[in-house]
């Protein structure tokens, strides 16, 4: 058979033997992504437990693999908050942007992350948008979904816009708009902060259609 098609035997052994695991590898990172990014808060034993409610058997041990490769790993909400210390970084703070009424840019940014599956990888995209305007003015891809990709796309639209204080910073309470450094960064351009409350995707709706619309007119259309 490798005679006849232009293929060595080495080459289907090393390839073509390894390439049906590698795609049922990426067909469960994909199912993994989609509930983790769904569900913020959940742990990996949570997020085993909803794929095998989706019908996708997978031992918790694999989930939390692929969770901690892809830095999916939840962020626990505290019962109160220590301003100063190690712990300051996991800091979650109220949803504020609720009760805002725009007219003007600049006046609220939301801020999400999701992923984008290639053929054989996945990549992560941190966007920053402008609500009133539902512009986007800060964004960045990367292998890693992490505190450097967000604040990438915040560096970014903070370039960008030179917002004055008193802007409002909406995104979900993930560890990486959590982080120390995020935190700090906002902080610094005289930007309040708020955050949905967990299982509340609808709270960063601006956002999520954005992502929504990107995907299914841009990349899943491709």
């Amino acid at each position: 058979m490798c005679g006849l098609a232009p293929v060595s035997r080495a080459g289907y052994y090393r390839y073509w033997l390894k390439a049906e695991p590698a795609a049922a590898e990426m067909k469960l990172r994909d199912a993994v992504q989609q509930v983790s990014l769904e569900y913020r808060f959940y742990g990996y034993r949570r997020v085993a437990a909803e794929l095998r409610i989706e019908g996708i058997e997978v031992s918790v041990k694999v989930v939390r693999r692929i969770m901690r490769d892809d830095e999916l790993l939840a962020v626990r909400r505290r019962r109160f908050v220590v301003t100063t210390g190690r712990d300051n970084r996991f800091r979650v703070f109220a949803n504020i942007a609720k009760s805002l009424i725009l007219d003007m840019a600049d006046q609220l940014w939301v801020a999400d992350l999701t992923y984008i599956r290639l053929r054989a990888e996945f990549v992560f995209l941190a966007v920053v948008l402008d609500a009133w305007s539902r512009r986007v003015i800060g964004w960045k891809l990367g292998r890693k979904l992490n505190t450097e990709l967000a604040l990438a796309a915040l560096d970014q639209a903070i370039e960008i816009r030179k917002p004055n204080p008193g802007l409002v910073h909406h995104s979900d309470a993930g560890s990486q708009y959590a982080s120390r450094d995020y935190v700090k960064r906002l902080q610094a351009a005289g930007a309040t902060l708020s955050m949905s409350r967990p299982g509340r995707p609808w709270e960063n709706g601006r956002c999520e259609s954005f992502i929504k619309t990107l995907k299914k007119e841009q990349i899943d259309a491709t």
